[in-house]
Parts: structure tokens; C-alpha cells; sequence
């Protein structure tokens, strides 16, 4: 009997199918989510968009519109006119968000005078002079001896390229622009003031910019290779059919059945901007904002960024090589 009552005291070894939580009691290891979004939290986000398009797209309205507030270069500007500049600037403005507790800068980069000239041969070359500029930048950060413990973020995360409403087919511009960009930077094709066509002309014109797309081999944001999993692939498929998303920016707001909306007044009636039946702006912000921003940020540093500091450092290590075999470069 005394054999009996010890044999049933001492505990049992867990099984290959049980748990050891369910036998010891809680650990905790879910905690970790807690403590990395109270980091984070800390530390708040950053996230810097470029938008590229020719003068009269209305770029300045659609940021705003995206974050609900005046971030737009133009918007701070005092003065209300500015000539078209004679060559390609490249200016940007940050902001500080806060929302919810969640704090967030964000730098809007404008390119004024972009498709502006009568010669637009090679106007893609200051952006990616910019862009490959931010990357030197946070290179030279990087390898420091003495580096910051967080090195700034000016890399330029997505570019929103406006395309103009024609309704035939990319220009040549396009394609150059988007040819090059493409291979350093997340590039967002919209079609922009999709209010002026109507829906079966703006259906056509996304068949024909898709084609103009694969016959140029040109990869814009989501790219298929980038995909992780079935799941991740499912949801980009779906955003890869509405891509160039043809959106109507607009910060005034007008009474539609008795809710205030941000809306375009025509003779026709209003154009509601968040409503996807009239354009689809929606599909953008929740893209850039909700649901893939920090894909953004890390296709931004794993691959593209990745490149340039590879081909950056091969580089430097050949012409040390070059120049310790006495061939100065």
C-alpha cells in the first residue's frame, strides 16, 4: 500500500503531444508583442513618400487628403503663386503626426518642375540622384566607428507616381521614369483626377497602362518576388488588379445626405473621395498607411537599400585594391 501511495505522488513525465504550459502554468512568452509596440511606441515611426508628377495633377491636394491635414510643400508655402522652375528641384517638408498615442514624422518630398519642360529627355535623373544621395547617407551613418545608437531614416520609402488622365496610353516620359526608378525605389503608379474620365474610359486606360507595364518589364509596388507567403500573395494579387489605383484628391468637405465627406462639386452631383463606387483613394491610403507601410519601409531597407550599399562597398574595395597594386582609379 505504501508503494502504491508513492508511485501515485510522483509526478508524471509530459507526453511528446502535451503541453508543458498546461502542466506548469503561465510563462509569458506572449508578453514580448507588449513590450516591443511599448518600444515602438517610444520611439514613434517614420515614413518619407516622394510624389512625382508633372504640375496640375493636384500632388499637394492628394497628400493632404491622405493624412487629413496640410503636409503638402505648397500648404506651407506663403506666397500663393511660384513660377515653374527652369530645371528639377527636389524639396520636402516634414511633419509631426500624432494619433491615437502614436507619434509619427513624416517627410513629404516634392519634385517641382518634373515633366514641366519642353525638353524632358533624362528629367529622371535628379530623383535618382536624390534617392541614391539618402542611401549614401544612411551608409555613412552605418559604418561609423562611433555610429548613433538610431541613425536618421531620409530614405525615401514609396514614390506615388501621378499619371496624367489621357486615357490612351503611358508616354514615354512614363515609362523612362519608371524604367529606372523602379530598381531603387518602391514606385505607387496612380492615375491621377480620375474624376475627368468616365468608368469604362478609366477601365481601358488601367488595361493599357498594365500592358505598357509588362512589355517595358517594369515592377511596381507590391513586386510578385517579394511576396513571403500564400497568404501575403493573395492579398497583393488583389491589390496588383487595381493597380494604377485612379484616384480624385480633394481636403474640402460638402454635405452629402446629411454627413460632411470630402468630396469634388460638379454640375453632376459630388464626387465622394472615400467612397470606392467614385474613385479609389481608399485602396491608396489604406496601402501606404494601413496595411503596408512597414512593408515599405522594409523592402525599402532590405533590398533596395541593400543594393546600393553592396555595389557602394564593392566599390570602395576595388579601388583600395587598385590602388595598393599602384593603379590609382
Amino acid at each position: 500500500m505504501a508503494d502504491a501511495a508513492k508511485t501515485a505522488q510522483q509526478p508524471q513525465p509530459v507526453g511528446r503531444g502535451e503541453k508543458a504550459g498546461a502542466e506548469f502554468g503561465y510563462v509569458g512568452v506572449d508578453s514580448v508583442l507588449e513590450q516591443m509596440r511599448r518600444k515602438a511606441m517610444k520611439q514613434g515611426f517614420e515614413l518619407n513618400i516622394m510624389a512625382v508628377g508633372q504640375s496640375g495633377l493636384g500632388k499637394s491636394t492628394l497628400i493632404n487628403t491622405l493624412f487629413k491635414s496640410k503636409v503638402s510643400r505648397r500648404s506651407v508655402k506663403p506666397d500663393d503663386e511660384e513660377r515653374i522652375p527652369k530645371t528639377i528641384e527636389i524639396k520636402s517638408i516634414s511633419h509631426d503626426i500624432e494619433e491615437k498615442g502614436v507619434r509619427m514624422k513624416l517627410t513629404v518630398i516634392d519634385t517641382p518642375g518634373f515633366g514641366d519642360q519642353i525638353n524632358n529627355e533624362n528629367c529622371w535623373q535628379p530623383i535618382m540622384k536624390f534617392i541614391n544621395e539618402q542611401y549614401e547617407q544612411y551608409l555613412q551613418e552605418e559604418i561609423n566607428i562611433n555610429r548613433k545608437k538610431r541613425i536618421p531614416d531620409t530614405r525615401v520609402h514609396c514614390c506615388i507616381y501621378f499619371i496624367p488622365p489621357t486615357g490612351h496610353c503611358l508616354r514615354p516620359i512614363d515609362i523612362e521614369f519608371m524604367r529606372h526608378l523602379s530598381k531603387v525605389v518602391n514606385i505607387v503608379p496612380i492615375i491621377a483626377k480620375a474624376d475627368t474620365l468616365t468608368l469604362e474610359e478609366r477601365d481601358f486606360f488601367r488595361q493599357k497602362i498594365k500592358e505598357d507595364l509588362r512589355a517595358n518589364e517594369i515592377e511596381v509596388y507590391p513586386q510578385k518576388e517579394f511576396d513571403e507567403d500564400a497568404e501575403d500573395r493573395v492579398i497583393n494579387d488583389n491589390i496588383r488588379e487595381k493597380i494604377p489605383f485612379a484616384v480624385v484628391g480633394s481636403d474640402q468637405e460638402y454635405q452629402v445626405n446629411g454627413k460632411r465627406l470630402l468630396g469634388r462639386r460638379t454640375r453632376w452631383g459630388t464626387v465622394e473621395v472615400e467612397n470606392t463606387a467614385h474613385c479609389e483613394f481608399a485602396y491608396l491610403r489604406d496601402l501606404l498607411i494601413r496595411t503596408h507601410m512597414q512593408n515599405l519601409k522594409d523592402i525599402t531597407s532590405s533590398i533596395h537599400y541593400e543594393v546600393y550599399r553592396v555595389r557602394r562597398l564593392n566599390e570602395d574595395s576595388t579601388q583600395t585594391h587598385d590602388e595598393e597594386d599602384g593603379h590609382p582609379m
